[in-house]
């Protein structure tokens, strides 16, 4: 790829300590440092804005702090030279918690709008422990919502999304294989589908556990 293209944007989502922030930085070293490729990643406004703050964002604050996330990608994405722009999460996060906290759903629709304007979503997997962070983190249980929320609302809107699974390596390689399909390269050595130019089955629009965790074990049951 050269920089006469667009960057690809991969967008991570997923509810509290789902392990978003630990990839989005995991992909980013990979994709530098192995892959030689120029790529931005574009923190999670929400958090540095409760930071700053030491406090939860108010139900008339979450326009806002929704519009600067979509902004950060948006000019992350139009950086001369990038390859590749990984977000740490984006608008529709900040429009899933306003529904779930204020059971207010009028940030969905705009949010959805910006979610397509990404080339790949990557929806965390459940299986990682749950554990606090003091402001940022409420319980397992508003972690389970938000997911049955975005995955509800990512097909209702006719969104494709890839969900990955595992912890550190193992989520990274998964991570990895969706970002060279996007590319039309392969990140992974052991990738013979992209190696043999074609594109390996994923099953982007599915939120079928059963089948979820077929693919899971699979992937695991793989030579690392």
């Amino acid at each position: 790829m050269t920089s006469r293209h667009p960057a690809i944007t991969v967008a991570l989502l997923g509810g509290e300590s789902s392990g978003k922030s630990t990839l989005a930085a995991a992909l980013e070293r990979h994709l530098q440092d192995i892959q030689g490729l120029r790529v931005v990643r574009v923190p999670e406004h929400l958090r540095l804005w409760c930071e700053a703050r030491g406090r939860a964002p108010h139900a008339h604050e979450q326009a806002d702090i929704a519009d600067e996330q979509a902004r950060l990608i948006d000019s992350a994405r139009r950086t001369p030279g990038v390859e590749v722009v990984i977000a740490d999460t984006t608008a529709l996060m900040v429009a899933a918690y306003s529904a779930l906290y204020f059971q207010a759903t009028e940030l969905l629709e705009p949010a959805l709008a910006a979610q397509r304007a990404c080339d790949l979503t990557l929806l965390m997997g459940l299986d990682l422990p749950w554990t606090p962070d003091g402001l940022f983190r409420d319980s397992p249980a508003v972690r389970d919502a938000t997911d049955s929320l975005l995955r509800r609302e990512l097909q209702g809107a006719g969104i494709a999304f890839q969900t990955v699974y595992g912890q550190g390596q193992t989520r990274l390689r998964q991570a990895l294989r969706a970002i060279g399909t996007a590319l039309g390269r392969p990140l992974v050595k052991d990738d013979p589908g992209l190696a043999n130019g074609l594109r390996p089955w994923s099953c982007e629009n599915c939120s079928d556990p059963d089948c979820e965790h077929r693919l899971f074990t699979g992937l695991l049951s793989r030579p690392s």
